[in-house]
């Protein structure tokens, strides 16, 4: 087997089949699907029955409680027998011969660890659509590819093809919400060469009820801690801008000034102010600019 793809799926008969359609339409052919049923109470399992009768490759697992999408994708590794591994989230879905570009490539370089493919962000909402395109660079340093490469701010388990073994022993955390960002930086550590590429493409569609779209304040103090975590190591300008940024959102959600250590960098207006009047009174204005924007629309 060369490509395991596992597709954890919540209350997802609304996307799935949506998502399994360009899947299993793909031009590459030497796949298992694993469908990982979280427990799900809508239509979901019945419809992830249908597929595994119509497709030999698809074969599902059924939770029996909810345990949270960390935990639906570390089942579906148990299962995985692919020498590469993928992951796909149930309200997406894949641009046509994706895999098919995308493994032509890992074959002439079977020293990749993993590679990254282009990904169409927020995809079917017009005002927010995004391409994020990749140049063709090949990666040795988690430094290159976390700063110049901005791999922070698509730190996402879909759009990678990964060799399966970097996996051994690691698991996504639970009871995350932004458990992508936890777990990369663990891949990072055990990978020798990557690379992002520009073919392929993956649909992350806008999804208003989503995971992600739902964070709370709780959910967004985790994604601090776990850019803490890093910014000991790995720094520059451009990223803690971007930190500050995630520390500012957490006060706004919860009225709790986070912890963020202190960097000389001044490029931007909001790290100057935090300079002049500290992360809490940067906190309490940011909070107070965004109130009064919501009241005036201005």
């Amino acid at each position: 087997m060369r490509l395991s793809i596992i597709i954890p799926a919540y209350q997802a008969e609304t996307t799935l089949r949506r998502c399994l359609d360009s899947v299993l339409s793909q031009s590459f052919r030497d796949v298992q699907v694993i469908l990982v049923d979280d427990a799900s109470t809508d239509g979901t399992h019945a419809l992830m029955e249908e597929y595994c009768q119509r497709d030999h490759r698809v074969q599902m697992l059924t939770l029996q409680k909810n345990e949270g999408l960390s935990q639906a994708r570390n089942h579906g590794l148990h299962k995985a027998h692919g020498e590469y591994v993928t992951f796909i989230d149930s309200d997406d879905a894949l641009g046509k011969d994706t895999l098919q570009a995308v493994m032509e490539i890992i074959n002439v370089h079977p020293d990749y660890d993993f590679v990254e493919y282009p990904i169409y962000e927020h995809y079917g909402n017009i005002r927010r659509q995004h391409l994020l395109q990749f140049p063709r660079r090949e990666y040795k340093s988690i430094e290159d590819y976390w700063l110049e490469g901005h791999a922070y701010q698509h730190s996402y388990a879909c759009n990678k093809i990964y060799r399966t073994e970097i996996f051994k022993g690691l698991a996504f955390p639970k009871d995350e919400k932004f458990e992508d960002v936890a777990m990369l930086p663990l891949l990072l550590g055990r990978c020798h060469l990557w690379a992002t590429i520009s073919v392929g493409l993956y649909l992350y569609y806008d999804n208003p009820t989503g995971i992600t779209a739902k964070a709370d304040g709780e959910a967004l103090r985790q994604l601090l801690d776990n850019h803490l975590r890093i910014i000991p190591k790995i720094c520059n300008a451009e990223y803690y801008a971007h930190v500050l940024n995630i520390a500012l959102d957490v006060y706004e959600n919860t009225g709790i000034v986070p912890r963020l250590p202190d960097k000389p960098y001044n490029n931007t207006t909001k790290l100057r102010l935090k300079h002049l009047i500290g992360l809490k009174g940067l906190c309490q204005v940011n909070k107070l600019a965004h109130r009064f924007y919501r009241k005036t629309g201005r």
